[in-house]
């Protein structure tokens, strides 16, 4: 899924299938047979004052200003090679303030010849495990152009 700017090409697993996001961003998802989702993918261009020095902070402020109650952070890397660029990820986990769900995410700013964009996969914490594999193969397949 190509972002409308062009800054990034978002990969996703066989079984995900687009949902709603902002405008300018695209995201797919994974439900569970009850309709609740499993998994999340998420590219948006770079909107603020974000760099790759400041990234884990940048993220967990934008998460608390969101829509989270609570977030920890879990780790973070910089300098990560991905496809046709570099960027840093932090991982952290998150309760939301409607409905106090447990997510768990990695979010990475990548800079392309194009531009920055961010990446987004989560899933509810509790399946977090299970799903790593498939979150973490979405990482390393994006794309920056």
């Amino acid at each position: 899924m190509e972002l409308p700017d062009r800054t990034a090409v978002l990969s996703i697993p066989p079984g995900a299938i687009a949902v709603q996001s902002d405008p300018g961003s695209v995201s797919a998802g994974i439900t569970a047979p009850n309709g609740d989702l499993q998994v999340y993918f998420n590219s948006t261009p770079q909107q603020g004052d974000e760099s790759q020095a400041n990234w884990p902070g940048s993220r967990l402020d934008h998460l608390s200003g969101e829509h989270a109650a609570s977030v920890t952070q879990t780790s973070s890397s910089n300098g990560m090679v991905f496809r046709g660029g570099t960027g840093s990820c932090v991982a952290d986990t998150y309760v939301t303030t409607i409905g106090a769900h447990r997510y768990s995410e990695i979010a990475c700013l990548v800079a392309g010849g194009r531009g920055s964009s961010v990446l987004v996969v989560a899933a509810p914490a509790d399946a977090w495990i299970r799903c790593a594999p498939l979150l973490e193969q979405a990482v390393h397949s994006c794309l920056a152009e």
